[in-house]
């Protein structure tokens, strides 16, 4: 009883969340299109450290722009980011664990090497790298062109398109040990031997008997891949290498954290609760999406 209370809560925060997120996403390109200083990016400099009130609940930042409206717009890169940076790597994951599963033999042991070859490769760092490239225009030019134009289709600036890719490039290893392991599984099934002899195609197989059954390992691979995604944000944003033009929960706390010595506490404080309830909310509805989708827990 208490696990569903839990679960239905999760799910409740974490959807309100996505609202504020499509919410601010659609403020912030109406603001663009029409030339409008967001209104989180608005600010006056004679206000600038002024505690909560009653004006200002969570209060302002260096620059005098209220900290609650920078937390609100900072849950839609945190969104954002999390949403497609997992299902790039559910898409990867799944194509390459299929296949792998599948057929076996050689392209078994390419997608085995390819795997172990990034699970080896430290994660952050790559993605700091990667951010890093991308942030001082190291890139090869028409490959930084494309950048360019990509994140402007997606309303993004460059640092986070680049967290986009560099997380989404580096977290799909584990979904992808597990798809080829459960394929492996189905392959030898009643059923999918029926449809080789039946003379259904390779394609119609993985795509209408296989990755159907699948489907419970990659939501619920998708919902703690969210919330390890947004956490990374947070690191990668604070370190400086990550979201640049945007609001960031990074970028807030680590304006603030420079400022805590002063007894400014505020930033750091709406930031890191803000990212908080939204990781332990996705954690616990993967939890529970868990339990209630796993076959083996059932029995």
């Amino acid at each position: 009883m208490f696990s569903d209370i839990f679960a239905g809560t999760a799910l409740i925060v974490v959807t309100l969340y996505i609202i504020v997120a499509i919410s601010v996403e659609g403020y912030s390109i109406y603001c663009k299109q029409n030339n409008i200083t967001p209104v989180f990016s608005q600010g006056n400099i004679e206000q600038s450290f002024q505690p909560p009130s009653a004006s200002h609940i969570f209060g302002t930042d260096y620059l005098g722009r209220d900290v609650g409206w920078r937390a609100l717009g900072g849950t839609s890169t945190a969104i954002k980011v999390g949403a497609s940076a997992s299902l790039i790597s559910a898409f990867i994951g799944v194509i390459l664990g299929v296949i792998a599963g599948y057929y076996g033999g050689k392209v078994d042991h390419v997608v085995v090497w390819i795997y172990s070859t990034f699970a080896s490769m430290p994660t952050l760092l790559f993605i700091l790298t990667f951010a890093l490239l991308v942030k001082e225009g190291f890139l090869y030019p028409p490959l930084a062109r494309g950048v360019d134009v990509a994140a402007t289709l997606l309303n993004a600036d460059p640092g986070m398109l680049a967290l986009y890719l560099g997380i989404g490039l580096t977290g799909w290893v584990t979904l992808c040990r597990v798809v080829r392991g459960e394929t492996m599984k189905l392959r030898e099934a009643a059923y999918i031997q029926s449809a080789k002899v039946s003379g259904c195609s390779t394609f119609r197989i993985i795509t209408r008997h296989i990755i159907p059954n699948l489907f419970h390992l990659v939501i619920i691979y998708f919902t703690l891949r969210f919330a390890y995604a947004v956490m990374t944000e947070v690191i990668v944003s604070y370190l400086g290498l990550g979201v640049q033009l945007a609001p960031s929960w990074g970028v807030m706390i680590a304006d603030g954290q420079e400022r805590l010595w002063r007894g400014i506490w505020w930033e750091v404080a709406t930031a890191t609760g803000f990212m908080f309830f939204l990781v332990l909310s996705l954690h616990t509805l993967g939890d529970a999406l868990r339990d209630r989708l796993d076959p083996r827990l059932k029995k």
